[in-house]
C-alpha cells in the first residue's frame, strides 16, 4: 500500500512542477493541455493507453479525456477537467477519479466534468492577456479553443483585454522537462534495472533461440517478471545484416549461429524509459571482423561517454565519435576518407531521455549548441552499420551493424552511467553467452 507521505510528496512533486512552468508565463496566463484520448482498436477494444508526457508530467493523471487548466494570476489554480464517476461503466472498464477524487488525489483546486469544458471557455479565456496550448498536438480541442477564443475577442470592448494568439506551450514545457527531479531520476533507475536483467537474459538464452521472436519473448517476459507491462518503444531484435536497418522491429526472421544479435529495447516505469542496445556473437564467439567494427564502436563510446560534464557541448559528443570511428574504419582499411564514415553512421551520438524515449528539449540554443547541464539525462550510442549490398567494401565486412547504447545523467562533476551494469566488454560477452 501506498503510503500517505508517498501521496504528499507526489502532490507536492507536481504541483512545483505547474507552478515552475506558470513563473515562466506572464502574468494574467492561461495554459490549457489536453490528455490523450483512448483510440479505437476495432469494434469495441481500444488500444492499451498511454498518457500524453506533457500531460502526466504535470498532474501524474493517467485517466484518458480530460484537460489540465492552469490560470497565472497572483498565485498558480490548477483546474482539471476529467471524466465523471460512473458505476455502471466502471464495472466493465475500472474505477475513475471523477471529480471529487481528482481534487483529493491529485491536488487540483477544482475539478469539473470533461463535459463541460467547451462551456466554460469562454469565461476562463475572458480577461486574460496571453493563451497557451500545445498546438496541433489534438485538433479537435485546437478547434474548440479557437472557437472559443474568437468568441470572446468579438467582445473585446467589454472586457479587460483578450489573448491576441494562441501560443504554443511546449517549448516552455520542454525547458522544464530536460531538467529531470529526484522522482524522474528514481524512475529512469528502475526502468533501467529491470531492463539490464531483461537484457541479461535474452544473453544468456541467445544461443538457444532459433528466431528473432524468441528473444523478444525472452525480454517481455523478463519485464513481466518484475512487474512491468511496458515498454519504452517496439523492441528491436535484429540478426545479421537486418541490424543495418536502424529501426528494424519485424523481429521474425531465422537466427543464425555465424551472425551478430543487435537487440535495442527498454522497459517503462512510471511513464520513463529506458533505452539500451548490446550487440554480440550468436555463437558465443565474434569473429575477426565482428570484433575489428565492434571494438571500433566500444572504443568511440567509451571516449564519449568519459567526456560527459556540466559544460560540454552537446555536439562535442558526436565529434568524439566521429573521429575515433573514422580513424578506427582508416586503419581497417574499410574507408579511404573521413568523410566516408557518413555512409556507415547515419545518426548522432544520442538524445535526450524521460517521460519519452526521444525526450523534449532543444539541442541547440540561439543557434549554439547546447551545454550539458547537472541532472539532464541522455544516451549515447555509436554505431556502424555495413549495408550487405555496399560494393565499395570487401567482402568480409558486409552485413556487420553493431550499436552500443547506454543511458547517462550528467553530474554536478560528470556523469553517471544508469546502465553501466549491463555487459558489453567483449570478452566479457563471450563468457556470459557461453555460461
Amino acid at each position: 500500500m501506498v503510503s500517505m507521505y508517498k501521496i504528499k510528496c507526489m502532490l507536492n512533486v507536481f504541483k512545483a512542477r505547474r507552478e515552475a512552468l506558470c513563473k515562466n508565463l506572464p502574468e494574467h496566463s492561461l495554459v490549457i493541455i489536453p490528455g490523450a484520448r483512448e483510440k479505437l482498436r476495432n469494434g469495441d477494444n481500444y488500444y492499451a493507453f498511454r498518457q500524453s508526457s506533457d500531460f502526466y508530467y504535470l498532474t501524474g493523471f493517467n485517466e484518458p479525456d480530460a484537460v489540465l487548466v492552469l490560470l497565472k494570476e497572483r498565485e498558480t489554480k490548477a483546474l482539471l477537467f476529467n471524466r465523471p464517476s460512473d458505476p455502471a461503466l466502471e464495472r466493465w472498464t475500472g474505477p475513475r477519479l471523477g471529480q471529487e477524487g481528482a481534487a483529493k488525489t491529485l491536488g487540483v483546486d477544482e475539478a469539473y466534468a470533461i463535459e463541460s469544458l467547451r462551456a466554460k471557455l469562454p469565461e476562463l479565456i475572458a480577461n486574460k492577456a496571453a493563451l497557451y496550448y500545445p498546438l496541433e498536438q489534438d485538433m479537435g480541442y485546437e478547434s474548440m479553443i479557437r472557437s472559443a477564443w474568437r468568441e470572446v475577442n468579438k467582445k473585446k470592448s467589454r472586457i479587460r483585454v483578450a489573448p491576441e494568439a494562441l501560443k504554443d506551450i511546449r517549448p516552455i514545457i520542454a525547458v522544464l522537462r530536460v531538467i529531470k527531479d529526484k522522482y524522474e531520476l528514481d524512475a529512469l533507475r528502475e526502468a533501467q534495472r529491470i531492463s539490464i536483467a531483461a537484457h541479461e537474459s535474452v544473453m544468456k538464452h541467445v544461443q538457444k533461440a532459433k528466431h528473432e521472436y524468441e528473444l523478444e519473448a525472452e525480454f517481455m517476459y523478463k519485464l513481466g517478471y518484475h512487474g512491468c507491462k511496458d515498454v519504452a518503444y517496439p523492441p528491436i531484435v535484429a540478426g545479421g545484416e537486418r541490424a543495418c536497418i536502424l529501426h528494424y522491429t519485424d523481429n521474425n526472421q531465422a537466427l543464425d549461429d555465424n551472425d551478430l544479435l543487435l537487440i535495442d529495447a527498454g522497459a517503462e516505469v512510471l511513464g520513463y524509459a529506458a533505452d539500451i542496445t548490446r550487440t554480440y556473437p550468436i555463437s558465443g564467439k565474434f569473429s575477426q571482423e565482428q570484433r575489428a567494427i565492434y571494438d571500433i564502436v566500444l572504443q568511440a563510446q567509451e571516449e564519449a561517454i568519459k567526456l560527459i560534464k556540466p559544460g560540454l557541448p552537446w555536439d562535442a559528443i558526436q565529434g568524439k565519435i566521429v573521429d575515433v570511428m573514422s580513424e578506427g574504419l582508416l586503419a581497417l582499411g574499410v574507408i579511404a576518407k573521413a568523410c566516408e564514415l557518413q555512409n556507415f553512421y547515419m545518426h548522432s551520438s544520442g538524445h535526450w531521455l524521460g517521460l519519452d524515449v526521444h525526450d523534449a528539449g532543444a539541442y541547440q540554443l540561439d543557434g549554439e549548441p547546447r551545454q550539458l547541464e547537472a541532472n539532464m539525462v541522455l544516451t549515447v550510442e555509436p554505431g556502424i552499420y555495413i549495408d550487405p549490398n555496399c560494393k565499395e567494401v570487401d567482402e568480409c565486412w558486409r552485413g556487420i551493424g553493431i550499436r552500443i547504447e547506454d543511458d547517462i545523467i550528467v553530474t554536478k562533476q560528470g556523469y553517471e552511467n544508469l546502465t553501466e551494469a549491463l555487459v558489453k566488454d567483449p570478452d566479457e560477452l563471450e563468457k556470459m553467452i557461453c555460461g
